[in-house]
């Protein structure tokens, strides 16, 4: 069985975060690095919270 909806929506609040990340570096915008990493943290920190393991998630995208 899979997860359950709200772990799924956590995680994928985490994966857009970490692309927005990216991205910001990429284009070398302070700001906007900024503003992302302030989201990456708030959205693993709530997902931890819950109970939901990011790492694992993190893992499993890596593997296929």
């Amino acid at each position: 069985m899979g997860r359950p909806v709200f772990a799924e929506a956590l995680l994928e609040r985490v994966r857009q975060a970490r692309a927005a990340l990216e991205e910001a570096l990429e284009s070398e915008d302070a700001y906007a690095v900024a503003v992302a990493e302030d989201e990456l943290d708030d959205a693993v920190r709530v997902a931890r919270g819950l109970g939901v393991d990011v790492e694992e998630d993190e893992m499993e995208a890596e593997e296929g």
